[in-house]
């Protein structure tokens, strides 16, 4: 598959397509497969209403608690705008755009699989909206996680009628301007596609995606970084031996191990003599806890993969077997437990990792206190880990979890919620912070190893921490270290590895 091109149909959708998507700003399309599907399904439900007095959910009749008010024919079309307008009650912060093209790809997705019901008018102005960067304004507050991501898809799906706001070109316009600059028409939207548009998981799932993208990069990040730490500390080659790990043979915990053999090979600093025993848990049991941490980014992947290889509104519609049935596609409890899963994971990488930090700056293992050469004067890196602690200190109060809470609406209609979709932001608020808690053990780490020079480590650390001092120079003095830290967690952000 080229770099420049997604096509969205019934076809499994794979993880590294969705890197892909983000990192080279692909374009999408569907293929002539979902075109026909999502045109046979239009046609079926527009005869089925035509020769049948039957109440089916949300195509004539109310929603929610108004399930069995009946919506006469010609009120149809006004009924699934009301449905977008009524349900557009977002609060909170703006989602970040690289998201809100997540939405629309796998909206898009969703809607490919021609079980959906929507006018191939409607997919295709969704796809014109990704390729062509124009990204409804939505907010982070509103989604109770079931009967769809309600409120954010509503906002997501006001442009296609020439309401709400967007960003474009850098500019946030009202949606009407964007479709007069662009000559689009608001499209006239018919039976079910309201229903359609925002019943649905794509705002959990698309935070879901990043945060996942995100996780992967910081594992990296992780063991790099525990591998600098290791060496500064002057820490014992025996805990990463593959012999301890072959008997307890977690598959995150062996591949963290042989990460951090090969970081670390070659290093003066590891084949040196040493005094200890054993060294603390933060240091000897990496494999072990970043390990964890890795197994549960593949186990959280899985999920979200399943579920963006799925159709997720309802009422869903089967053309073949003359169905039309109601259900809970879009209920997101996979996805809440998941993201919970997610947090304390990722929230422990942070947690270890400031423990690495602490150690560092103790005096122990022949390292000045706080890492500065006239402790006392000079205060160090005392304050960097207290920063450090405050945030996984954070992170632990936002991993308490979401999916065990729920609270009913709709008149009691709807009495059982996931609230998946406040689990997927504070997700990104506790994968935000690991980045900051692994940029300080960054910049604490390259200063501990300072103290051991001449002696080096291994080529592969050395390259990093010789680019990293092109940004940062060693400490030899208080100074203003919030700009160190800035620029730390802007390596981690920028610098490939």
């Amino acid at each position: 598959m080229g770099y420049n091109y997604l096509t969205l149909d019934r076809k499994h959708t794979d993880f590294q397509q969705l890197i892909n998507l983000i990192k080279f700003e692909q374009e999408v399309s569907i293929s002539p497969d979902a075109h026909e599907r999502i045109v046979k399904c239009r046609e079926y439900l527009d005869k089925k209403l035509k020769n049948s007095g039957e109440l089916y959910y949300g195509i004539n009749t109310g929603f929610g608690f108004l399930q069995d008010v009946r919506i006469n024919d010609d009120q149809l079309e006004q009924l699934q705008s009301n449905l977008l307008m009524s349900h557009a009650c977002g609060l909170g912060e703006e989602v970040p755009g690289v998201i809100v093209k997540l939405m629309l790809v796998l909206k898009i997705k969703s809607l490919s699989y021609g079980n959906s019901g929507v006018q191939i008018t409607t997919v295709n102005r969704l796809l014109e909206m990704h390729n062509h960067n124009v990204l409804p304004i939505i907010y982070t507050q509103g989604s109770l996680g079931a009967s769809g991501d309600l409120a954010p898809l509503s906002h997501l799906s006001l442009p296609l009628i020439g309401l709400g706001e967007v960003r474009y070109k850098g500019k946030r316009m009202a949606a009407s301007e964007a479709c007069n600059i662009l000559s689009w028409e608001p499209i006239k939207l018919q039976s079910k596609e309201g229903l359609a548009l925002i019943n649905g998981t794509q705002f959990m799932s698309a935070y879901g995606i990043y945060n996942l993208a995100q996780c992967n990069r910081l594992m990296k990040w992780a063991n790099l970084i525990a591998a600098i730490s290791f060496d500064a500390f002057g820490c014992l080659p025996e805990p990463l031996h593959p012999n301890i790990h072959s008997i307890r043979p977690h598959k995150g915990q062996v591949n963290v191990a042989a990460q951090l053999r090969d970081l670390l090979e070659g290093s003066v600093i590891l084949a040196g003599k040493k005094e200890q025993v054993q060294d603390p848990y933060s240091f000897r049991c990496i494999p072990q806890v970043h390990g964890a941490t890795e197994d549960t980014i593949s186990y959280v992947e899985s999920i979200f993969i399943q579920e963006i290889n799925g159709v997720t509104d309802n009422p869903n519609i089967f053309p073949d077997e003359d169905l039309i049935v109601s259900g809970g596609n879009f209920h997101g409890q996979p996805l809440a437990l998941a993201l919970d899963f997610l947090c304390i994971a990722m929230s422990e990488l942070g947690n270890i990792s400031e423990r690495r930090t602490y150690q560092l700056i103790s005096g122990q293992r022949k390292l000045p206190l706080f890492l500065v050469k006239d402790p006392g004067l000079h205060s160090g890196f005392m304050i960097p880990q207290y920063t450090a602690a405050g945030i996984v200190s954070e992170n632990k109060q936002l991993c308490t979890p979401s999916s065990v809470d729920s609270i009913s609406s709709s008149n009691n209609q709807e009495d059982h919620v996931s609230m998946g979709a406040n689990a997927a932001t504070k997700c990104k608020r506790v994968i935000d912070n690991v980045e900051k808690v692994l940029a300080i053990e960054l910049l604490t780490a390259i200063q501990a190893l300072e103290f051991r020079r001449p002696l080096k480590t291994s080529k592969r650390l050395e390259e990093t921490v010789a680019a990293f001092r092109k940004k940062v120079s060693f400490n030899e003095a208080d100074r203003i270290l919030h700009n160190d830290m800035m620029i730390s967690i802007e390596f981690i952000q920028t610098q490939e590895i």
